[in-house]
């Protein structure tokens, strides 16, 4: 029956009948596919690799929703702050670093604006913030304002955070050069994982 067609129609047919059996291999792959996916199990509670572990902090301060919340692991303060319900009118957020990485454990403590004649009969004293530094939140700059910790030592402090991962006490700080069991007695008063 081929033999009788002219040599172009029998290519034509020819090839024809090849697209017609890929697609039948094919569209029986993909009908196979996609019952196969249906009934492998899955799994109760995938875990994606690039979120990292589940983290639980405590948001406290000037938020208009304060508790407990949980956090993938690559989760920063400000992503506290605003699951938290977000900053109220009376926060302060330039004594906190929203960009810091979040630990497992660990309190945000967002805190609220000095009042008004505060700042001004404290000009030139700067702003000092209320409560405990939070070593595993704290800025550069608020690191530097504890007693017996200069710039050079904050950013020891910073490395250490970044390098370990989160303070559980401040009795981890003996492993950072220049800061020894004394300076660690005198920054109880004013410092907190």
């Amino acid at each position: 029956m081929l033999d009788s067609l002219p040599p172009t129609r029998r290519r034509l047919v020819a090839g024809a009948l090849l697209l017609a059996v890929v697609l039948v291999f094919a569209g029986r792959h993909l009908v196979g596919a996609g019952t196969a996916s249906q009934a492998a199990p899955v799994a109760a509670a995938p875990i994606r690799a690039d979120s990292g572990p589940a983290l639980i902090v405590h948001v406290v301060g000037a938020v208009h929703r304060p508790g407990l919340y949980r956090f993938s692991g690559r989760s920063r303060v400000a992503d506290a702050v605003a699951r938290a319900g977000g900053a109220t009118r009376r926060a302060d957020l330039t004594l906190i670093n929203l960009a810091a990485p979040l630990a497992d454990g660990t309190q945000v403590v967002v805190p609220v604006k000095a009042p008004a004649s505060a700042t001004g009969s404290s000009a030139g004293s700067g702003a000092a913030p209320q409560g405990p530094v939070h070593l595993n939140v704290a800025t550069l700059e608020q690191l530097d304002s504890l007693p017996g910790v200069g710039p050079v030592t904050a950013q020891k402090i910073l490395d250490y955070r970044q390098k370990h991962g989160a303070f559980s006490s401040l009795d981890e700080l003996d492993a950072i050069p220049g800061i020894g069991p004394a300076r660690i007695e005198q920054l109880r008063d004013v410092a907190a994982p």
